[in-house]
């Protein structure tokens, strides 16, 4: 029998350097332009929040994907400043030895403070440099995450309806469209299949309908509209 051949050359699957900016930006339903500056900042003006996996070819990781997206929670639903964002995040890593805590500590918020799980049922509240305090709301962002808990990350569900549904409830939006850096070499599939969500779209903009793209893949009309959002800002019921 032939040995499995390792694609990655050993290197964790969720840290290899794979997704540019715009796509990541794209998948993340985010501005290019505020990713990027997440990523790599602004000279003299602005300081990175998150360490791209290659900086020199400024290719982004999964689990950069991972720390990206609940930075633009914090940032987009909380509004709690990046000056808080840097100082939890230098805490955390003081303190937990935590090398990506946006992505590897499981992190909750009031809107006002960042906390990550503690002992005997307390929080550390992070941003106020190891005060305890009550545990509020678990973020519904993390309910997007899915951990395994020997292997740590392992999928991503991707907001697909965020800019139709801008003020809509993070928890309310489909779990159609996931993120695998094991699967597909990362790039969105439809959930409980192999099927790229870029295959979609590139079909439906060449003229196919969703519902003879739902019927030539054997999957729900929903799912083929979600695929087409995660690729493309056009509403495919509106078009």
């Amino acid at each position: 029998m032939n040995a499995a051949i390792d694609i990655y050359a050993g290197v964790d699957p969720r840290d290899v350097p794979i997704y540019r900016v715009n796509e990541a930006a794209r998948y993340l339903s985010l501005p290019e332009r505020t990713l990027r500056s997440w990523v790599f900042g602004q000279p003299d003006h602005f300081q990175r929040v998150i360490v791209a996996a290659d900086e020199d070819a400024r290719l982004l990781s999964f689990t950069n994907l991972v720390e990206a997206h609940v930075l633009s929670s914090l940032r987009g639903k909380h509004q709690i400043p990046l000056p808080r964002v840097r100082r939890a995040i230098k805490y955390l890593m003081q303190s937990t030895g935590a090398k990506r805590p946006l992505a590897e500590i499981p992190l909750m918020t009031d809107g006002a403070e960042i906390f990550v799980d503690a002992y005997r049922g307390r929080a550390i509240s992070a941003s106020s440099e190891g005060q305890y305090s009550l545990m509020e709301v678990v973020s519904a962002y993390l309910q997007r995450i899915e951990r395994d808990p020997a292997a740590g990350l392992t999928r991503l569900y991707p907001m697909t309806r965020k800019r139709e549904l801008p003020s809509a409830s993070v928890s309310e939006q489909p779990k159609v469209v996931v993120i695998d850096p094991r699967i597909s070499f990362g790039r969105p599939i439809l959930a409980r299949s192999n099927i790229r969500t870029s295959l979609i779209a590139e079909r439906w903009q060449a003229g196919e309908s969703v519902e003879d793209l739902a019927q030539d893949y054997g999957r729900p009309s929903f799912e083929i509209q979600e695929a087409i959002r995660c690729e493309t800002p056009i509403d495919p019921i509106a078009a």
